[in-house]
């Protein structure tokens, strides 16, 4: 058993409270929930009966505040986890508004990747790989998703004039030009091949 260590009015929402479990917080209640169920300082407590008691009694709100969320901008699975975390939902009910939503057809971490790769630009395959699984999406999700995509040789060629812009088109810029490129995750051969286009450019 755990022991109720404090409950403290959220400072944002004084309809709601924190509720510490063994010195620190566990979760964020309604307050009349909290009123009705007795809780109290002190008092031994299952932790799983806390759960039971957000889940019940916040699955609605949390949800709402997850389409509300979402209304914004698409998430990843684990942004929304995080989110809901952070306002102080307790796993479970995470766990059910996830449900919700996928079940909705509204997350799903596939559509968040399709949807990020059409709407990015200037950025390597390898860029947008490493940017997806920061935001949660596992490595298998980000291969199958990007299996038919590559970096196109026409859009390294545009940043690599777009770096030069304003300086001449020596072969030491043009050479500095293509270590960007790289660092930026853009296959060797494709900026290598780039960078001869630009010198046949020059050329003519």
């Amino acid at each position: 058993m755990a022991e109720i260590t404090s409950i403290e009015p959220q400072v944002k929402d004084k309809r709601r409270c924190n509720i510490y479990v063994d010195g620190r917080f566990y979760c964020g209640m309604k307050l009349e929930v909290a009123i009705k169920n007795r809780l109290k300082v002190g008092q031994s407590i299952d932790r799983a009966e806390l759960d039971r008691l957000q889940l019940e009694t916040e699955k609605l709100e949390a949800t709402d505040k997850a389409m509300t969320h979402l209304s914004a901008s698409m998430k990843t699975e684990r942004q929304m986890r995080d989110f809901l975390g952070k306002k102080g939902y307790v796993p479970a009910v995470c766990d059910y508004v996830i449900d919700k939503l996928k079940g909705y057809g509204y997350l799903g971490d596939e559509a968040y990747c399709r949807a990020y790769v059409e709407g990015i630009s200037g950025k390597s395959r390898r860029a947008i790989a490493a940017e997806l699984m920061k935001r949660g999406v596992d490595g298998g999700t980000v291969e199958r998703v990007l299996s038919d995509y590559s970096d196109d040789e026409d859009e390294i060629l545009a940043l690599l004039k777009k770096y030069l812009r304003g300086k001449p088109a020596t072969e030491e810029n043009i050479y500095k030009g293509c270590r960007y490129l790289i660092s930026r995750g853009y296959e060797y051969d494709k900026v290598k091949a780039a960078c001869e286009r630009l010198n046949e450019d020059e050329d003519n």
